[in-house]
């Protein structure tokens, strides 16, 4: 086989090359050899190859030169999804469950169910076309209240159009906040590496944090106590009525638990005559803005947190609440969807 300076040149190159593709160094060397006079016996040994790459990557050089050296592969036609296939993928995934007691499907598992003519990554992709997600799973809460709409309204009447010179506070209280301490030390961050907890803990007690959150403002007024009961919820409502003007109109949103509809808290509200009180609808927390604040305390200090005793987590929470009512932020309430269940027109302005 003869090259051409050019050619011998190129070829060198290629099969010296440290960063390019390995076959590419292959086919050059073979072809070097062979321009160099090796039998194909003695080019078998040093290639590690067989008669046939030889007799097929020479005989690419003798007909196209350095152009024939390129690795071609005719590929196949792409892989159709018909409608068919996609309609049976749709109804086995909503409409059949897994034979071995599986919750929910896998894309292998759904796959293997269907035939070798289908492969996993067909299936993933036409669930990520219709917005299928197996592996996920979603809570939700359905209120039973048969009065749902017009306590609802109500409540986001007050977020919407609250009354002129009056305060509207949401108030709950979130109880049984363990003051969990660590046996090992805390692991601390670092570059490639996530904070580490131990696994064991200890039990110091538990603590109930009352809150109530201005919906004007943003700001929180926090009360820790070791119970929650009625008379720590009022004691907490004396607290709200204290921090305010004398005669100003107060509107507390609450939830119904039983310790907000005891006798007492009807005494204080009678004693209280400023001060009203509106109950969310049944099994609907996600009403009452507060709920919104204790999930942000809960990621941001409770469950990574460690405490030394029960007055140790009561110090961290007050602290904290006092460090986030120095940028509180009220929250901006909307509804999106007023065509379900509740009306633009049911949204009354309470006075």
């Amino acid at each position: 086989m003869r090259l051409t300076k050019n050619e011998r040149m190129e070829l060198q190159r290629q099969a010296a090359a440290r960063n390019g593709r390995a076959d590419s160094a292959r086919h050059a060397r073979l072809i070097l050899l062979l321009a160099d006079g090796l039998t194909w016996a003695e080019i078998r040994v040093k290639l590690d190859c067989s008669d046939s790459y030889i007799s097929r990557w020479s005989a690419r050089f003798e007909a196209d030169r350095l152009a024939g050296l390129f690795a071609r592969y005719a590929g196949r036609e792409r892989y159709k999804v018909t409608e068919r296939l996609e309609a049976r993928v749709l109804a086995w995934t909503t409409k059949r469950k897994p034979a071995d007691g599986s919750t929910h499907w896998s894309s292998r598992k759904l796959a293997a169910e269907l035939g070798s003519d289908v492969s996993h990554m067909t299936v993933a992709r036409i669930w990520a076309k219709h917005g299928l997600k197996p592996h996920r799973l979603e809570g939700y809460l359905a209120s039973n209240d048969p009065d749902f709409e017009t306590k609802a309204a109500a409540v986001i009447g007050l977020y919407l159009n609250p009354p002129q010179h009056a305060a509207v506070f949401c108030v709950d209280e979130k109880t049984a906040i363990q003051a969990l301490d660590r046996k090992d030390p805390v692991l601390p961050l670092s570059p490639g590496r996530a904070e580490r907890h131990g696994f064991e803990y200890f039990r110091h007690g538990t603590l109930s944090l009352y809150a109530a959150f201005n919906t004007k403002t943003g700001i929180v007024l926090g009360k820790t106590a070791q119970r929650h009961t009625s008379a720590e919820f009022v004691a907490f409502l004396t607290d709200i009525v204290a921090q305010q003007p004398v005669g100003k109109e107060i509107h507390v949103i609450a939830d119904n638990l039983s310790a907000h509809k005891t006798q007492r808290v009807d005494e204080f509200l009678t004693q209280h005559p400023r001060v009203h009180l509106h109950f969310t609808p049944t099994y609907s927390s996600w009403l009452n803005q507060v709920e919104l604040w204790f999930a942000k305390i809960e990621r941001d200090v409770i469950a990574r947190g460690v405490f030394t005793s029960v007055s140790d987590l009561k110090r961290k929470l007050m602290r904290y609440i006092r460090q986030y009512n120095k940028q509180a932020k009220p929250v901006k309430w909307k509804y999106f969807d007023p065509s379900r269940r509740i009306t633009s027109e049911s949204i009354v302005t309470v006075h």
